[in-house]
């Protein structure tokens, strides 16, 4: 293992002693490694606006098509990326891992795009799946371990608005390419192969993470130390607000062109896209004006943030409940539910990754969590259809609840970690 250099050493040093101060290379560095968060997205709303044409396509039955959606970067494939890409890069650097997994990311796609049989569908989406699944947390780690101690919410903030903008592409680009019929969705995948290999060709310029480099040198990487004292504790803090979170953006970002085009007779195709990519819009811009400018002020600050998001996103599925579901209730339903997720959701359960456990650890600790949301999801999302079928409460009903769950845990059980180093943490919680 080769030896930290000087330069790390010092920049090290300089991030210490201005906590606050992003340099270049840290914005370069967070936005190449974001885009692992643009190409999940993206894949996931790709695959989800081609189902139905590749269904047509390749004459698929409707177990298929759901046996497509529960393998690729929304489900399973991506939570065995994630368990398995966390853990390398622990071990081996995150550098190694969300580096060369594009390249495997890339073939998947590829794949897609010249699919001619179910075959080739099937495999390329699970390649997908396990290759941004290991991108995620890798990528993920090294933007908490390079960035200031009170700019980590910004920089992991940043990374949430590749997300968001991935599927707004990804939409506007299905609806103009729709008259193509499959070949738009071809289009559509080449895309982010094209975005796949530009970020992998400019990743190869990122330095490993100096963190990293010193920690791998001194510490172990036992994995059973994550069901141990404060790690155990952080992981059930994770796993439990992103899960229930993750259940209601998951069916948001999946379901709602089908929800609304389906419950809704005064909608049309190009309405349901506009209203779904309006939502992600609204999540750029609030990440940005908010969560990315005070995410990083103060313990308190955090907790109004996550307050008055996880009340908005728990009032948004509760009208459903006792409102018709008509087009202004739904944009009411778009505009508060992705208001406030951008304030109580992934950009926290990011940060929070990042700061509760140790540096050897801390792709691990993600990759599982984030593992078991997504394979969760993907058994949810079976169902979602089938409940839809009977209007529009089951649903609202359980993502309210679920909402409240993630809500009620991520304000009162959150840790008090703002504006603090990675090892001013670690040694709190020994």
């Amino acid at each position: 293992m080769s030896e930290i250099s000087n330069k790390d050493l010092a920049e090290l040093k300089e991030k210490q002693s201005h906590p606050e101060k992003i340099t270049k290379e840290q914005w370069k560095a967070s936005a190449l490694a974001g885009m692992a968060s643009y190409l999940d997205a993206g894949s996931i709303v790709a695959l989800g606006a081609g189902l139905a044409l590749f269904q047509s396509y390749l004459n698929l039955s409707n177990t298929a098509v759901g046996l497509l959606a529960a393998i690729g970067p929304n489900a399973v494939g991506c939570a065995i990326g994630s368990v398995i890409g966390g853990r390398l890069g622990d071990k081996l650097g995150s550098k190694r891992i969300y580096q060369f997994d594009l390249l495997v990311y890339a073939l998947g796609i590829l794949l897609i795009v010249f699919s001619f049989n179910a075959a080739m569908l099937f495999i390329g989406t699970f390649i997908i799946g396990v290759a941004v699944g290991a991108d995620v947390p890798t990528s993920l780690a090294f933007v908490g371990e390079a960035a200031p101690d009170k700019a980590r919410g910004k920089l992991l903030g940043f990374t949430q608005v590749a997300w968001s903008f991935g599927p707004v592409v990804v939409l506007w680009s299905a609806m103009f390419l729709a008259d193509l019929g499959v070949m738009g969705i071809r289009i559509v995948f080449m895309h982010l192969f094209v975005v796949a290999l530009v970020t992998w060709y400019l990743r190869r310029s990122l330095a490993e993470s100096a963190r990293w480099t010193k920690a791998v040198k001194t510490k172990g990487s036992q994995l059973r130390l994550l069901l141990k004292g404060s790690n155990f504790k952080g992981m059930v803090y994770t796993a439990v607000i992103y899960l229930f979170w993750n259940l209601a953006a998951g069916t948001a970002g999946i379901f709602n062109p089908y929800i609304i085009k389906t419950l809704n007779a005064d909608s049309s195709q190009a309405l349901s896209v506009g209203l779904s990519s309006a939502g992600f819009l609204i999540s750029i811009v609030m990440t940005y004006l908010v969560f990315m400018r005070y995410s990083d002020r103060s313990f308190k600050t955090r907790k109004w943030l996550w307050g008055i998001g996880a009340v908005m996103q728990v009032v948004a599925y509760s009208l459903f409940l006792f409102m018709p579901f008509t087009i202004p209730v739904i944009i009411i339903n778009i505009l508060m539910f992705s208001s406030g997720a951008a304030l109580a959701g992934e950009a926290f359960y990011k940060v929070f990754s990042q700061e509760l456990f140790p540096t050897m650890l801390r792709g691990s600790a993600q990759g599982i969590t984030f593992g078991i949301s997504r394979t969760i999801l993907g058994v949810w999302s079976f169902f979602v259809p089938v409940l839809a079928k009977t209007g529009i409460g089951p649903v609202a009903g359980l993502l309210t609840i679920f909402l409240l769950i993630s809500g009620a845990v991520g304000f009162f059980f959150m840790p008090d970690t703002s504006g603090k180093s990675l090892e001013q943490i670690a040694k709190e919680r020994e």
